[in-house]
């Protein structure tokens, strides 16, 4: 059940107690009261769910243990779908029945926006997916970072390789352990042209230590979402191209796999460019 679902129920409950302990309901207005108290009911129920979702987030510790991750992402699942219609973000899922796998794995993605995330969540909410970052985020996106920590996230140093495979050891264990789903943006930054990027191959070892499938996605639009929030409609394209399982890949090197990844995603990203124009 869906939060939405979950509060129009306890509104309506809301809206036969209040009936019981008040008037208002009886008198000749009560036609036009019903409806007010429901949706009064309905959108306190909302605002205390972002409210829960942003005081976790800013009462959270980077340099402790991440509480509460299970309740924290039941809320950023149900919270993300309203705040990105508010935003007015419409999204195109391609390829998603090709997850017929209730295993963990590692999701891989080219990388436009600080968005992606939310697009990859919004596609996958019941993965209980945790994305490596760069450690940067850490100093200049501290909130972001907390919320990441929440979702037990992974931060990479990139310019320390002895930290670099701490985080790569890090995410292995995730995925052995069953606990997540790990998700990487294998080109290491994001890209200003919205072009796919060289790969960082580095993150594929994940996949071929845990051997662990592979999920090859690859989005496109996120950068509209900003310049036409609110004001206009988004579209935004995200496509599962191939789940790619160990066995295809446990003789490779992270080279040879992540020059495989890149030409899928590489042709797919096109061809989504060329049916948005």
């Amino acid at each position: 059940m869906t939060a939405c679902k979950l509060y129009l129920i306890l509104s309506a409950v809301g809206v036969l107690i209040f009936d019981r302990i008040s008037p208002l309901f009886s008198q000749s207005y009560g036609v036009w009261a019903v409806p007010l108290v429901f949706i009064g009911f309905f959108v306190a129920l909302v605002l205390l769910q972002f409210i829960t979702l942003v005081l976790m987030i800013l009462f959270t510790s980077i340099k402790k243990a991440p509480k509460g991750e299970r309740f924290f992402r039941f809320l950023v699942k149900h919270s993300l779908p309203i705040a990105l219609s508010v935003m007015r973000v419409e999204f195109n899922f391609e390829g998603l029945e090709k997850m017929k796998s209730d295993e963990n794995m590692l999701f891989v993605c080219n990388h436009q926006h600080d968005l992606d995330p939310a697009v990859i969540i919004s596609a996958f909410p019941d993965k209980n997916l945790s994305f490596i970052g760069k450690k940067d985020i850490l100093e200049e996106l501290p909130f972001i970072a907390k919320a990441m920590h929440l979702l037990s996230c992974l931060f990479i140093d990139r310019e320390n390789d002895r930290e670099a495979a701490k985080t790569i050891i890090s995410a292995i264990k995730y995925l052995k352990s069953d606990e997540r789903s790990v998700a990487v943006f294998p080109e290491g930054y994001t890209s200003k042209t919205d072009e796919l990027l060289p790969f960082r191959n580095g993150s594929l070892k994940i996949a071929l230590k845990s051997k662990k499938s592979v999920a090859v996605c690859v989005l496109h639009n996120t950068k509209r979402i900003t310049k036409n929030m609110f004001r206009r409609k988004t579209v935004v394209n995200l496509r599962l191209i191939e789940v790619i399982r160990p066995e295809f890949f446990e003789d490779m090197t992270t080279a040879e796999l992540g020059d495989i990844i890149h030409k899928m995603m590489e042709e797919n990203l096109e061809e989504i460019k060329n049916q948005s124009v």
